[in-house]
């Protein structure tokens, strides 16, 4: 079929075989279910719980840990520590599933909020259906407050506005009526058509259905965005690599272990049992564990803020990110219109939504503004006596405009019944109402200046009608006023004695003046945008609405400066990716903040054209034309209220209360997120490069062991994790959103970060292999109490080490770390835990403790501060970490 909205309804409903008077037949029905489908557009089914169990395992940590209890209990025939590494595997992966299937619930509990029902005709009967039962060629009905179930061509109309914002970015309310329209008429301009998941504000319609599901305009977009391939999380990409580079790590420990002993002519199976013991030593047990528990918390604590996260990874992506792409309409702005400039007899008043009734008192003398205050009330058709004002926004922000003002629209209304009423159309776009009013009539005209002032031969001045002779002065004023993105009203009235005839109500009307209205900025939203700014991330916005519009907005909530260019703001017309290679073009875009007019698949491509210039990309958006962007983005964050269930789908995170400002909550924790993986991947590795590095290095001098397979275990069950876990406990530096992000390419570990952990590790392994040293040579001690000194030494100082964790430009005494009373905890539950063993006769015999004097303790202490001092010595004076 042609395009439907160029055809005439005869010819449309010949087409696709149905009756505007009878509708479908339930045969009928059923046949076209089996051709066209359900009217369902297909979405992401949500996630098996034995889906969300599997995914848990596919990580490179949890793999080596899953081959280092193999290889433990095949060399080592060591039960008790392969049922300890499973077990942190397991943990690991209860609580990923967990969080995991938390968040898949709460979508869940959304989604339930989005089922619909369609009013139509079949068989000539009015009936009630599921909306998913709808079919092309059937006859609808809607009315004030429906969801649109389909697309579908208007038949008839009354009164008709549908808010299209959710699929074309439009903030207005769009006016409806059935004539045809030329093929070049683009989706936001066909009037005569109403899409699948847009709002009927007011009036009433018969239309016949022309697409469902995936082929409406709301199931292309959603499959645009299906196409767009979901990447891994950007903290997934890089426990990847970090994983990765322990794999090697431990490779190369076990292949050194094993050509030393080779050389030195040891057994070769006690040597690869050796290499084993070592390299299992290597791999931070702990990590997977911790990672998993400090991201959980962050999504916990999100959750209560009412921020609904997917995936716990999403947690850490927002700490990178750099870009904020955001819709315009209910995300920056209040998504209800507003009175922001009044211009009557000359007089100017704008901004005035915040203003006071008390600011009005001098503007209420003139009868000019009183006949528009009057106009605004009774040539309106808001149910003013229902518990919510619904209908057309700028007819409901005329009522409040009046009620502000201290007019009482129900008793005007009442003293002044309507006789007589001329709808708007899109023809004449205008609206008239005759209503009486004592002893005569008053005609009450509003609607496009342009359309009223052709009636106009008269405006009222000076509390008197006067010829109207500045009506080019008029236009500029009002032409300026459209210019900055507001959607102009103009109101006229006539006084008659008897009571006119219909045709006569517009006749020699007299001009009054106009009101300009703005969807008004989110007054939250300003302070925000310079939080964001402080936080070195760049804010832009994408909106389908007019450049005007736009730039009114963006100026208000500190996006761009006052009275900026117009070229400031790109129109979608002029986005050319193709021309990326040139450097001006590709300059001109990443410094722009204002994007105007732009379609769903502009979105995309400029979500994707920042990607590719190396940004992480938070994109913001409710409706069905953010989708494709909402899916390509490093970051989706729908709407909980407002946005649509397509949206919410395609999302990582939900925002509950639908505010922006939620969101630097959100980022300010996910880089304290980040924080804490890095100071914990740091402190797990400088401890455990400590054991094998202690081990290796006693070996080679031919020292006593300094630690035993099972007190290697120990320590990393118990003094690795307690601190680890501590850390991710924090609340982050007081500075976290004053810093500019990370860069989208920086891993976990940089060199820096490396270097960190390579000095704090070696500063313990020298006390470790001092104290062994120390022992053997001068004090002559017997192998097993050197054992136990060195063995005590490594847990102090690995326990201290929590304290290196800090920045070198921080206070050692006061910091995020020693104010952290996790930390405090931590270090007490462990040291509590090595005293315990000592006493309990079994474990202590499992992990050959003997008793120390007084004087061999004190050297522990002696050597484990002194592990401490030298690392700070270091940093403070190195620059590390």
């Amino acid at each position: 079929m042609l395009a439907p909205f160029t055809l005439s309804i005869k010819i449309i409903v010949e087409k696709l075989n149905s009756n505007s008077d009878y509708g479908l037949t339930e045969n009928e029905v059923k046949q076209r279910i089996k051709k066209y489908g359900k009217n369902d557009i297909t979405s992401n089914k949500p996630k098996k719980k034995w889906k969300i169990l599997i995914d848990q395992f596919n990580s490179p940590i949890i793999f080596i840990l899953a081959i280092a209890a193999v290889l433990t209990f095949l060399f080592n025939n060591d039960l008790l520590e392969t049922i300890a590494i499973i077990t942190v595997v397991l943990i690991t992966i209860t609580i990923g599933f967990v969080m995991e299937l938390q968040g898949i619930r709460s979508l869940e509990a959304l989604r339930l909020m989005g089922f619909t029902e369609c009013v139509v005709l079949r068989e000539g009967k009015i009936k009630t259906i599921k909306s998913s039962l709808v079919v092309p060629g059937d006859i609808i009905f809607i009315e004030a407050g429906d969801v649109v179930s389909a697309d579908a061509r208007l038949i008839t109309i009354d009164n008709l506005t549908v808010k299209e914002a959710s699929l074309t970015g439009e903030s207005r309310t769009i006016y409806k009526d059935t004539s045809s329209l030329s093929k070049e008429t683009i989706l936001s301009g066909r009037k005569n058509m109403v899409f699948k998941g847009t709002t009927v504000e007011q009036g009433s319609a018969k239309a016949i259905v022309i697409h469902t599901g995936s082929h409406t305009q709301l199931g292309k977009i959603q499959k645009m965005g299906s196409d767009v391939e979901e990447q891994p999380t950007l903290l997934e990409k890089k426990l990847n690599k970090l994983s990765k580079g322990l794999i090697w790590l431990t490779l190369i420990f076990a292949v050194l272990i094993i050509i030393t002993g080779y050389l030195r002519t040891q057994d070769m199976l006690m040597i690869i049992e050796t290499a084993v013991a070592l390299a299992v030593a290597a791999i931070p047990e702990g990590l997977p564990v911790v990672a998993t528990i400090a991201l959980a918390r962050g999504m916990l604590k999100l959750s209560k803020r009412q921020v609904i996260i997917k995936q716990m990874e999403s947690v850490e992506t927002l700490g990178a990110t750099n870009i904020i792409c955001t819709d315009k309409t209910g995300t920056l702005t209040e998504d209800k219109m507003q009175v922001h400039t009044l211009v009557v007899e000359g007089e100017i008043l704008s901004e005035i939504r915040n203003k006071h009734s008390a600011y009005f008192s001098d503007i209420k003398q003139s009868k000019a503004f009183n006949a528009i205050m009057r106009t605004s009330i009774l040539c309106n058709n808001v149910d003013i006596n229902a518990e919510e004002m619904r209908g057309d926004s700028i007819e409901v922000a005329l009522i409040q405009f009046a009620e502000k003002l201290q007019f009482n629209p129900k008793i005007i209304k009442k003293n002044n019944p309507e006789k007589i009423e001329i709808p708007f159309n899109t023809s004449s776009k205008l609206m008239a109402t005759l209503n009486k009013n004592g002893n005569g009539y008053t005609v009450y005209v509003k609607g496009a200046f342009e359309s009223i002032i052709n009636h106009c031969e008269t405006i009222l001045k000076d509390n008197k009608a006067q010829e109207f002779e500045n009506k080019k002065e008029w236009t500029n004023r009002v032409n300026d006023m459209a210019s900055q993105g507001l959607r102009v009203l103009a109101f006229a009235f006539k006084n008659y004695e008897t009571k006119p005839k219909k045709e006569d109500l517009l006749s020699h009307i007299t001009f009054l003046g106009v009101i300009g209205f703005l969807d008004p900025a989110r007054e939250d939203v300003k302070p925000t945008i310079k939080i964001y700014k402080e936080a070195g991330i760049k804010v832009v916005m994408m909106t389908g609405d007019h450049p005007g519009t736009a730039k009114k907005i963006a100026e208000e909530i500190g996006l761009i400066s006052k009275n900026a260019a117009s070229n400031s703001i790109i129109h979608g017309k002029d986005l050319h990716f193709e021309d990326q290679t040139d450097h001006t073009i590709k300059t001109k875009l990443l410094d722009a903040s204002v994007f105007a007019r732009v379609t769903p698949e502009q979105k995309l491509n400029l979500v994707a054209f920042y990607q590719k210039n190396k940004n992480v990309v938070g994109m913001f958006g409710d409706g069905i034309n953010d989708i494709p962007a909402l899916r390509k983005a490093d970051i989706g964050i729908a709407m909980g209220i407002r946005g649509t269930q397509a949206a919410r789908e395609a999302a990582d995170i939900i925002l509950k209360n639908d505010k922006f400002t939620t969101m630097e909550l959100a980022i300010s924790q996910g880089r304290a997120v980040f924080d804490h993986i890095r100071q914990f991947v740091v402190y797990l590795l400088s401890c455990n490069l400590a054991e094998v590095v202690s081990v290796g290095l006693a070996a080679l001098l031919n020292l006593p062991a300094p630690l035993l397979p099972l007190q290697i275990l120990f320590l990393n069950l118990v003094t690795d994790i307690f601190p680890a876990l501590a850390l991710g406990m924090g609340k982050g530096e007081a500075d976290i959103m004053k810093r500019q992000p990370r860069k989208a390419n920086e891993p976990i570990m940089t060199r820096k970060l490396w270097l960190s952990t390579i000095i704090y590790g070696l500063c313990i392994t020298l006390a470790v292999v001092g104290i062994t040293a120390y022992s053997y040579f001068v004090l002559q001690l017997a192998a097993q109490t050197i054992n136990n000194m060195a063995f005590y030494t490594l847990v102090l100082a690995q326990l201290l080490n929590v304290f290196n964790m800090t920045k070198n430009n921080i206070p050692f005494i006061n910091n995020e770390i020693t104010n952290n009373p996790w930390v405090w905890a931590a270090i007490i539950l462990s040291l509590f835990i090595t005293i315990s063993a000592y006493y309990i006769s079994p474990v202590a015999k499992t992990l050959f403790l003997t008793e120390l004097s007084i004087e061999q303790i004190g050297l522990v202490f002696v050597f484990a501060i002194g592990s401490l001092a030298l690392a700070q010595i270091i940093k403070r004076f190195g620059g590390t970490f």
